[in-house]
């Protein structure tokens, strides 16, 4: 009986300590700039601000050093999400589309990130939106 315990024990150990992993998607960030390329967050221009989801519910933003804005917890779901930007300066709507990531770990990626407001310039830079508000 001892030993039955003890097998027991030592096969619940071994299938609990598997590795669980989880890929979060990839980091959303956006840089307010003017015509000349001027940081809006930085001079103060672009105050208050705010972005939420189609249900009305806020998205968390983190401010970086440089003053680009982090969306953060967006992108963890299947299909296509509606967000809009809230400003002093400018409303305007976008969308993410992710998807299950296909790999050895459980999580999500983003696919496409769509904006949908008219007169805005948007450039994907390397790691970041630049997104020119006029």
């Amino acid at each position: 009986m001892k030993k039955i315990f003890i097998f027991l024990v030592m096969a619940f150990i071994f299938t609990a300590c598997g590795d669980d992993c989880y890929n979060a998607p990839q980091t959303i960030a956006f840089e307010f700039v003017d015509a000349d390329g001027e940081n809006l967050v930085t001079n103060g221009t672009l105050a208050p601000f705010s972005i939420s989801d189609e249900n009305q519910i806020g998205v968390q933003l983190t401010k970086t050093s440089d003053d680009r804005i982090i969306l953060e917890n967006v992108g963890a779901y299947n299909g296509t999400k509606n967000y809009t930007f809230y400003s002093n300066l400018k409303v305007f709507d976008f969308s993410i589309q992710s998807s299950e990531f296909k790999g050895g770990c459980d999580g999500y990626q983003i696919n496409k990130l769509t904006f949908k407001g008219v007169g805005i310039d948007v450039t994907d830079e390397k790691g970041y939106y630049k997104i020119v508000l006029e």
